[in-house]
């Protein structure tokens, strides 16, 4: 057996080093992973921002007005339902920012509506936990 011959397989060194490349490599990339779920969750929110608000452009386009809540665009069909706040996880939790009305001026005809209330002109997160790159979700 001793005819120099070598049989064939891994050395111990030989897998000891594979071993440690791998786990430096996972060392470096975990760091990254960890933040992917918040990563997708905050892309989500901002789809969902769009979406809402847009929806509510629309609205002011086809209406002359903003609606007077969110539900107001479901129920005009603007929206199929209200999104869920993927950093809430709740779907009741939406700011709603009412659009401001000049008191010493009257409204013109497209700015109120048949009750002459303000409608919803913009739409917030009502988190108020810190994205990763600082902000407030409630400032988004």
């Amino acid at each position: 057996m001793g005819s120099g011959r070598r049989s064939s397989g891994f050395t111990l060194l030989e897998l000891i080093v594979v071993i440690s490349i791998i786990g430096i490599l996972a060392t470096i990339v975990m760091p990254a992973l960890k933040d992917m779920p918040r990563r997708a969750a905050e892309a989500a929110l901002k789809t969902d921002l769009r979406t809402m608000r847009d929806a509510l452009d629309q609205h002011l386009g086809d209406k002359g007005q903003y609606p007077k809540s969110l539900e107001g665009l479901v129920t005009a069909g603007y929206l199929r339902k209200i999104p869920v706040d993927p950093i809430t996880k709740s779907a009741e939790t939406w700011v709603e920012i009412y659009e401001e009305i000049d008191t010493e001026a009257p409204p013109a005809e497209t700015e109120l509506g048949d009750e002459n209330e303000p409608g919803v002109e913009d739409v917030r997160s009502g988190s108020s936990r810190l994205s990763l790159d600082g902000t407030p979700y409630s400032e988004w």
